[in-house]
């Protein structure tokens, strides 16, 4: 019997027919499937491909018997509870790298958005102002930015800013120095946060780093300064984060990403004038989405035809 495959949160349509064009899978039609959907299929799904929608926890797993492999399209893999798929005996990989510059230019993207308020400014043109005095920005160039977590986004963020002259202050207990000169190491967070004009986050989701950006940090930061997360949700303290923006403590806040998604409609921070947000676009890019597709389908290939398990998480 051929492995029954479902895609669940969407996927490169060339790559995606070619999936189901594979003789030795069963391909489930449609490639984004509502989550009761997804239930309906999961008692007889082998391989499931999922990006951040879907959440495979032990309630997924209970409905999923025959599943055999998860393929987390991106990087993060939050959304897994890895330790029950361990004990039944599901193996989980994800697709490293495929993201990277997708979201590092993401972040950049923020940056300047949040920097010379064109978000706010077009929400007024849109609605037939035209309030310019009140829209003044702030320019990126020679803006000394902190980057939390210095691995390969990190780095690709701190290289596509070079070019305004920037001063990087980095923090990463696993990186010790940059190729670049003009990026140096950070000792603690403590100084990141309390010297940098831009703070960029770029660490994984995990317990150590769970509301790592806490009111303290917050409280550390220039009354000019800005702070973009376009990383994990819950690496942030949303409450602090409210506090913050709507006392006005800093300049102003670029986030893609949430403890909860999607964000609820009734969330506080949706009413903030000075957090441009984002619903989770990082690695929403036509040339992303090709690669983790690409990956994604040579790994399923690799597990169920080769026997060869590629970009193994483990819990």
């Amino acid at each position: 019997m051929r492995p029954f495959i479902v895609v669940s949160d969407g996927f490169d349509k060339s790559l995606f027919e070619g999936l189901k064009n594979t003789p030795e899978f069963e391909v489930h039609s449609e490639s984004k499937l509502t989550q009761d959907q997804l239930k309906e299929l999961l008692p007889k799904v082998n391989g499931l491909v999922i990006r951040s929608a879907t959440k495979v926890m032990q309630d997924y797993l209970d409905l999923a018997p025959n599943l055999k492999y998860v393929i987390r399209a991106g990087a993060g893999t939050d959304n897994i509870d890895k330790a029950a798929c361990e004990k039944v005996g599901v193996r989980v990989s994800n697709t490293p790298g495929a993201n990277n510059n997708s979201a590092a230019e993401h972040a950049v993207a923020l940056m300047m958005t949040v920097l010379r308020k064109t978000a706010y400014a077009h929400k007024t043109m849109s609605n037939g102002g035209w309030d310019k005095s009140k829209f003044v920005g702030v320019e990126l160039a020679n803006k000394k930015v902190g980057i939390m977590g210095f691995g390969q986004i990190g780095q690709i963020v701190a290289k596509r800013i070079g070019g305004f002259d920037p001063e990087v202050l980095f923090y990463d207990p696993f990186q010790e120095t940059s190729d670049l000169p003009y990026a140096t190491k950070c000792d603690d967070l403590k100084t990141l946060f309390s010297e940098c004009d831009i703070i960029t986050l770029h660490t994984p989701l995990m317990d150590a780093t769970r509301n790592l950006v806490n009111k303290e940090l917050l409280s550390l930061m220039k009354p000019g300064a800005i702070l973009i997360n376009a990383s994990r949700g819950g690496i942030v303290d949303e409450e602090a984060l409210l506090e913050t923006l709507k006392e006005g403590k800093i300049r102003g806040a670029g986030f893609d990403v949430f403890a909860t998604e999607p964000l609820p409609e009734d969330s506080p921070l949706r009413s903030l004038d000075n957090l441009v947000m984002t619903p989770h676009l990082g690695a929403s890019t036509e040339e992303a989405q090709f690669r983790v597709g690409e990956m994604a389908v040579h790994q399923l290939k690799e597990f169920f035809i080769n026997e060869n398990l590629l970009n193994e998480v483990k819990a």
